[in-house]
C-alpha cells in the first residue's frame, strides 16, 4: 500500500531508492539542496551524467541519474521545478514537477522517494508561502499518482528541513491527510 509522510529531515540523508533533487533547468549544480547532493554523490560523476540530457530542461520535468557515492540512494531523480519569481503563476509546473518524479520512479521499477520542498527556496520568488505551496503540490502530485496508479506501490517523504519549514508543511500536509 503506497503512503507519504512528512518528515523534519534532509532528503539527501534518507535511505531511499530514489533522492530527488530540486534542480535548475540546466542541470547544473546550484545551491540549497542541490548542492547538497551533487556533493554528497560526487560533482565529477554527477556533473558528467546530468551532461548526458539535453537542456534546458522544462519546468515540470524530471529526469534520473544514478546516485554515485551517496550509500543511501541508487538514483537520484532531478525534477525543475518553477521560479516563482520569474513565473509567478506557475503552480501547475511545480505539481508537474513533483508527479513527474513519480512517473520516473515508477519508470524504473522504483518505490521509496525522498522529496526537498521543491520552488520553496530561492525559487520561490514572491509567494507569500513557498513552503505551503510547495507541500500542497507534493500532496496534489501524490494523490493524482495513487488515484492513476492504484496497483503501483510507492513510499514517499516529503523532508522540510527546518523547524520553521516543518510547522509551515505540518499545517497543509494535516489539511490532505490529517
Amino acid at each position: 500500500m503506497s503512503k507519504i509522510e512528512l518528515l523534519n529531515a534532509s532528503c539527501a540523508d534518507l535511505t531511499v531508492d530514489a533522492v530527488v533533487n530540486a534542480a535548475n533547468s540546466r542541470l547544473w549544480e546550484g545551491g540549497g539542496i542541490c548542492g547538497v547532493i551533487f556533493a554528497k554523490a560526487g560533482r565529477a560523476e554527477l556533473t558528467a551524467a546530468c551532461s548526458q540530457y539535453e537542456t534546458p530542461l522544462k519546468d515540470g520535468e524530471a529526469v534520473i541519474t544514478p546516485a554515485f557515492q551517496m550509500t543511501n540512494a541508487k538514483f537520484i531523480i532531478h525534477a525543475v521545478g518553477p521560479n516563482f519569481a520569474i513565473t509567478p503563476n506557475a503552480f501547475d509546473k511545480l505539481f508537474d514537477a513533483y508527479y513527474n518524479s513519480l512517473r520516473v520512479l515508477m519508470d524504473n521499477n522504483l518505490q521509496s522517494i525522498s522529496f526537498p520542498l521543491i520552488s520553496s527556496g530561492i525559487f520561490g520568488g514572491s509567494l507569500a508561502n513557498p513552503t505551503a505551496e510547495s507541500t500542497k503540490q507534493c500532496c496534489r502530485a501524490y494523490k493524482k499518482f495513487t488515484e492513476d496508479y492504484p496497483d503501483y506501490e510507492v513510499d514517499v517523504k516529503l523532508c522540510a528541513f527546518s523547524r520553521r519549514q516543518m510547522t509551515e508543511a505540518k499545517q497543509v500536509f494535516d489539511s490532505f491527510f490529517g
